[in-house]
């Protein structure tokens, strides 16, 4: 704090405001709209979310490089992909030469992709009909690793079986079962 001037509170404000105009907006009562981002990380988080939402802190900029590469020139447009009267609201960080681009911030070069990111990537690119893609890990310290990944018809079965899922959990008003996670411990 320099004289009476709390800077620390003024940054978090600001990485808040930032954070909320990026993040991607969730109708909690619209149940027929399920989020790619909801069905790739733990179910009972994203269950939580909508029912007991509460507000996440923003440590960094790099935090906000996928939402700000979205809202930028290179972005793509939302689309959806009907699964039985279900729509799954995906959306990706650049569309380059037929080729997907997620960006993600991590702590450290990592030697294999996280598991969500895999299957957010491989889900957007059966929603954008797109053969091939991309998913850039960023440090910090500007460090950059890059891992390739050609779609997976499984694999997107996996995410449409999710789909179903938590669409069906929200219409029963009954808590998912505890899946393994780095979040647990900040859920709900």
């Amino acid at each position: 704090m320099m004289g009476d001037r709390d800077f620390r509170s003024t940054i978090q404000s600001a990485l808040a405001s930032i954070g909320k105009e990026l993040e991607i907006d969730i109708d909690s009562k619209d149940i027929q709209t399920i989020h790619l981002q909801e069905v790739v990380q733990c179910l009972r988080r994203s269950y939580f979310d909508r029912i007991e939402p509460e507000e996440t802190e923003r440590r960094g900029f790099n935090e906000l490089l996928s939402g700000l590469l979205r809202k930028l020139q290179y972005g793509s447009e939302p689309r959806d992909f009907e699964i039985d009267g279900i729509k799954l609201k995906g959306q990706v960080d650049m569309l380059v030469d037929d080729s997907i681009m997620l960006f993600r911030s991590a702590l450290d070069e990592l030697e294999n992709p996280h598991a969500n990111d895999v299957l957010y990537l491989n889900a957007c690119m059966w929603i954008y009909d797109i053969k091939d893609g991309v998913i850039v890990y960023i440090t910090g310290d500007r460090k950059e690793t890059t891992f390739s990944l050609t779609r997976d018809k499984k694999m997107f079965e996996e995410v449409v079986r999710r789909v179903r899922v938590l669409n069906d959990l929200l219409k029963e008003e009954k808590t998912p079962i505890l899946e393994p996670s780095t979040e647990c411990s900040d859920c709900q």
